[in-house]
């Protein structure tokens, strides 16, 4: 078992807070582990009693019942409603496998598993926690789903530090390792190199694509895959739906509409599976609506995807650092700076904007700087900036982190992933 702390504490820091307790994240990831695991095991150690904890898997047959909101509402009520002055906590997993239903009783009023969730919420001696995997249905349209009384906790795949605390040994081995499989949990259970990358196969044959085939009624499957192997291929890269579509039509020999490749790339978001991180334009202060970046939710299953064939450690360190950094929470867009050295007005690319409340850093990702020119191509666009906001170049080419004559704090990226370093 591995230790989610992270995750739990944020659980236990929301008990009782009067909302409800949304765990959304990609299928596979661990959220039925930390709820019904990691969860219900603190809940015992704090002596609530087994029949006071009320767990419903909604993907397992027994529970199947449940997916109608009214059984599943009036199964709790009987539970508690009586019971006032004794606590329960209530667990549902993967709460978007509900269905809406009429309510025959109440002038056949359509009714979702959000009316039932806060019917419930009602009842002071109830604690909701739930799990969802698809933000079409859940975490897009939180606030308004829960009426602004829900808690979001999002879980990513093993972060290298959960990882390595598994795993241990040499550490460099260890990031090579995940930064070739990554951190979907179930690898750690898997020695033989085969069976760990026909994992994460099937994961996308068998699950993911069905996933999002079936819930959004896709059409041209086949266009999805393609796209799926297009944001694999292009992770870091600038891209938009149009360039997206034009290379299908290429490939394809056929036009691909870039309206129903925007559609698509949204429902691969929506799922999960990859994030986009916005353009930001740090002078001017606002975002452009395109091109933006694309970043695999999880290293593992973006390499899975292109059968291994495409290691670009540059690439694929960027895209780790990415989610490290989403992983704690902070607001994270690509940050576009202009260069007017010169009597010129090109743009120069800033990795990262991260924003964490009130403060802000920013952060190049750099494999390696061998060279002057890729050492002053990475520092002149932190220099543009002219502020003083913390500035990073995290390194895989520096045994330890230092900062240089500039001020600029040049960071070992086990050390960065592993929290022996302040970002902030």
């Amino acid at each position: 078992m591995i230790k989610r702390d992270f995750y739990l504490d944020r659980m236990i820091h929301n008990m009782w807070n009067g909302e409800i307790k949304v765990i959304t994240g990609i299928r596979r990831c661990g959220k039925s582990v930390l709820l019904f695991e990691l969860f219900y095991e603190y809940l015992l150690s704090q002596g609530i009693l087994k029949d006071h904890i009320i767990k419903i898997e909604l993907d397992q047959r027994r529970y199947y019942k449940f997916r109608n909101p009214i059984t599943l509402c009036e199964y709790i009520e009987a539970l508690v409603a009586e019971r006032q002055e004794e606590k329960f906590y209530l667990l549902i997993d993967e709460v978007q496998l509900t269905t809406k239903v009429t309510d025959k009783e109440n002038a056949g009023i359509e009714v979702s598993i959000y009316d039932m969730l806060n019917e419930l919420k009602a009842y002071k001696n109830l604690d909701v926690y739930v799990t969802g995997s698809n933000s079409k249905g859940l975490s897009k349209d939180i606030a308004t789903e829960f009426r602004g009384r829900a808690a979001q906790i999002h879980v990513f795949p093993l972060s290298f530090k959960e990882f390595y605390s598994y795993v241990g040994g040499d550490e460099r081995k260890a990031l090579d390792t995940y930064m070739l499989y990554g951190g979907m949990p179930r690898l750690l259970a898997l020695t033989d190199e085969k069976d760990k990358k026909d994992y994460l196969s099937s994961l996308y044959g068998e699950l993911y694509i069905k996933d999002i085939v079936e819930r959004n009624g896709i059409e041209r499957e086949d266009v999805l895959n393609d796209i799926l192997d297009f944001l694999a291929s292009q992770i870091s890269s600038l891209t938009n739906p149009t360039n997206i579509a034009n290379a299908l039509a290429s490939m394809k020999n056929e036009k691909v509409n870039p309206t129903l490749v925007s559609n698509y790339v949204q429902y691969i978001i929506d799922s999960f599976l990859v994030s986009m991180a916005r353009r930001y334009d740090v002078k001017g202060k606002t975002y452009f609506k395109y091109p933006n970046k694309y970043y695999y939710t999880d290293i593992g299953l973006r390499n899975a995807r292109l059968n291994y064939r495409q290691y670009d450690p540059g690439h694929m360190m960027e895209n780790i650092i990415y989610n490290e950094l989403l992983r704690r929470g902070y607001s994270v867009d690509v940050g576009v700076v202009a260069d007017r050295t010169g009597g010129g007005n090109a743009q120069r690319e800033i990795d990262f904007v991260v924003n964490d409340a009130d403060k802000k850093i920013y952060i190049q990702s750099a494999f390696q700087m061998n060279t002057d020119r890729k050492e002053s191509f990475e520092l002149t666009s932190l220099m543009l900036t002219r502020d003083f906001f913390k500035k990073i170049i995290v390194r895989m080419d520096i045994p330890h982190s230092f900062y240089d004559d500039s001020g600029i704090f040049h960071c070992n990226l086990i050390d960065m992933l592993l929290g022996r370093v302040e970002l902030f």
